[in-house]
């Protein structure tokens, strides 16, 4: 179960990928994270520029001046920022239960808003709200970028205990 926000490490991993491709300055890197995730979220500036220091001054990363921009900070990988890198892949790839806690958690509250009698949301008029009809919405838009990304979507009809059993996953992580 996650306590807040993304899995730890996440920014600081997608920052360091971000510029294995090429040298770039902070809002380039929060607009690129803000594409990956569809438009639905970016890290706060407060978040992007304290890495990019922190980067800096274990040598991951170092400043590159551009005479076409000469205010702007741009940062580029060093190889002891490579070497990094693929610590951080390695241990990005342990995060993907976490991903999956945060993406049903919200889903979650998502559906009590609109189920339970605890919460008295009101539904705007033209506007998003928390009942059925933006939650299928929810759902179908995931199952489309599944087919889009993965192919075809079969149906999971394992309970949460048959699908971890199946794979040899621990439930309570």
């Amino acid at each position: 179960m996650r306590k807040s926000g993304p899995p730890k490490g996440l920014i600081s991993y997608l920052v360091l990928e971000l510029l294995e491709e090429k040298p770039c300055y902070g809002y380039e890197i929060l607009k690129e994270i803000q594409d990956l995730s569809g438009g639905h979220w970016e890290p706060s500036y407060g978040s992007v520029y304290p890495i990019l220091y922190k980067f800096e001054d274990k040598g991951w990363t170092e400043r590159v001046e551009r005479e076409d921009e000469p205010d702007r900070k741009y940062f580029a990988i060093t190889d002891a920022g490579r070497e990094e890198l693929a610590e951080k892949r390695s241990d990005c790839g342990t995060k993907a239960r976490e991903f999956a806690d945060v993406i049903l958690g919200f889903y979650h509250v998502y559906v009590a808003f609109a189920t339970d009698d605890r919460f008295g949301v009101d539904c705007p008029d033209d506007d998003w709200c928390f009942d059925e009809t933006f939650s299928s919405w929810i759902v179908e838009q995931t199952i489309r970028h599944h087919e889009r990304d993965f192919g075809p979507f079969e149906r999971v009809d394992d309970t949460p205990e048959e699908f971890s059993e199946r794979n040899g996953l621990d439930l309570d992580g």
